[in-house]
């Protein structure tokens, strides 16, 4: 049997976010394999030890072939690990970036992760308001572009502390964008998501789903910690 073609965006790449914890089978030296493995056929791979209770890992995987993105996770769950959550997106230029210069639109189409020097990461969902008094999606595109160009400008203040990827998930899961912060230090996460709370894009019109907060760690030493 012939194996399957390759199943990728027409613009971007895929990426999936996989939170766990290690199951009665875990097996270290698999899981380091399972990584090593989708590294070295081209998937990037963040390995990502968790805080809390919500997961132990995460494993954050950025590849153009969304077969590559499965493959991973099927080696991961035979390595182990109980994957209890999951996210699934694209990487996106926005609607309000669409004049951006090349280089910043193919950071967000072709990211390059992990980010050096920032091992500080989080991942939250959001999706825009829909209701009756509060509708993002029956705004004028020029207001709406006017209050991501002021969220925008709040997150541009963060520049060299954190870098985030927003990624693109309606149609692919339960929220409509995913967000991904890497930081210097913890608290630049906590500092940048409130900070922009406070702009009318996110106060009036934003809905968050569950924070997940961990430390970039090389999975050598990720099983370690588990």
């Amino acid at each position: 049997m012939g194996m399957s073609e390759p199943l990728s965006p027409s613009v971007g790449m895929g990426v999936i976010h996989l939170f766990g914890h290690p199951a009665a089978d875990f097996d270290a030296q698999a899981l380091i394999a399972a990584v090593n493995d989708a590294k070295g056929r081209g998937t990037q791979v963040v390995t990502v030890a968790m805080l809390g209770h919500k997961a132990d890992m995460a494993f954050m995987a950025v590849s153009a072939d969304m077969r590559e993105l499965r493959a991973l996770q099927t080696a991961i769950q035979n390595a182990g690990v109980f994957i209890s959550d999951s996210y699934v997106s694209l990487t996106e230029v926005s609607e309000y970036a669409a004049n951006v210069p090349e280089e910043m639109r193919n950071a967000r189409l072709y990211p390059q992760v992990p980010v050096a020097g920032k091992n500080a990461w989080c991942f939250y969902p959001m999706s825009k308001r829909r209701d009756p008094e509060n509708n993002w999606f029956t705004l004028p595109f020029d207001k709406r572009s006017e209050l991501m160009m002021e969220h925008g400008k709040s997150g541009r203040a963060f520049a060299g502390r954190v870098v985030q990827l927003v990624t693109a998930s309606a149609g692919f899961d339960d929220y409509e964008w995913g967000v991904t912060l890497f930081g210097v230090n913890p608290d630049d996460l906590k500092d940048v998501v409130y900070t922009m709370r406070f702009d009318e894009a996110s106060a009036k019109y934003a809905d968050f789903g569950s924070f997940y907060v961990g430390m970039v760690t090389p999975v050598e030493e990720l099983v370690t910690t588990v």
